[in-house]
């Protein structure tokens, strides 16, 4: 095991990129300090084609600055299959926290690559919206190129903050993006990644909706061609979703 002290973690991103796992070293840990309450982001994206690796999220539970049993007792965890992304945004208080990237062996083979990008931004329910709003862009939830209407089923909470959808349109293709089915009151954004370095940057957020209590959100007419990254993120606590991507074809390009 590979330790790495991040020191006090913020809201600018920490960005981790070309680490490598192996059957002799098979797991990276980083550990990192909130110093007040924080939305915990963490995503772990480009891993190695044909290999998989997963990622969990401990506290410093007895306080020792050592990820042990104790520690293990509770945690997160995200372990997609293959390579696909993995993603965990988490509320939670201040304290110590270990990022323990792991090789899941029996779907790996050989050295095993990653990106790892750490932020802790304003807890959920903290005005204005964005602050509390993940800057991570994680392909969770993979849409591919939208051809028709898609619905999708989820939920937000506290160990779950976020959601984050990837899609794509075409030339002559628009689309309507509505949230509703809500409990408690949760918020949509859409970004477009002009750099593709997975973060949210200055000038990315095309739109958004933040409609207080439970009322639907909507964004609607997006009609430019390219990739695309919805988030859906908790506002007052846990509620289920429906998000519907209303597909529509344009008379131009």
């Amino acid at each position: 095991m590979t330790l790495y002290n991040l020191g006090t973690l913020g809201s600018t991103p920490v960005i981790r990129n070309n680490f490598n796992l192996s059957a002799s070293e098979p797991t990276d840990v980083f550990q990192f300090k909130i110093t007040s309450g924080k939305n915990i982001n963490l995503s772990l994206t480009d891993i190695s084609a044909g290999d998989d690796a997963d990622i969990r999220l401990f506290r410093d539970a007895n306080n020792n600055g050592v990820l042990d049993n104790f520690d293990r007792i509770s945690g997160l965890v995200s372990n997609r299959g293959s390579n696909q992304d993995d993603a965990i945004n988490f509320k939670t208080s201040s304290g110590t926290f270990f990022a323990e990237v792991s090789r899941f062996a029996p779907g790996s083979s050989g050295s095993v690559s990653y990106d790892l990008a750490l932020s802790a931004t304003a807890p959920a329910g903290t005005l204005p919206i964005s602050s509390s709003s993940s800057n991570l862009l994680p392909k969770e939830f993979v849409l591919g190129n939208l051809s028709g209407d898609v619905t999708r089923l989820g939920n937000v909470n506290n160990t779950n903050t976020t959601d984050v959808y990837s899609f794509s349109l075409g030339t002559f293709e628009g689309v309507n993006i509505k949230l509703n089915g809500l409990s408690t009151d949760a918020d949509i954004r859409l970004v477009r990644d002009l750099n593709n370095n997975r973060i949210v940057d200055a000038g990315e957020v095309i739109a958004s909706s933040n409609n207080a209590g439970i009322t639907s959100e909507l964004i609607s007419n997006i009609n430019q061609s390219g990739d695309y990254f919805l988030q859906v993120t908790e506002f007052t606590g846990a509620t289920n979703y429906v998000a519907t991507f209303d597909h529509f074809t344009t008379p131009f390009a």
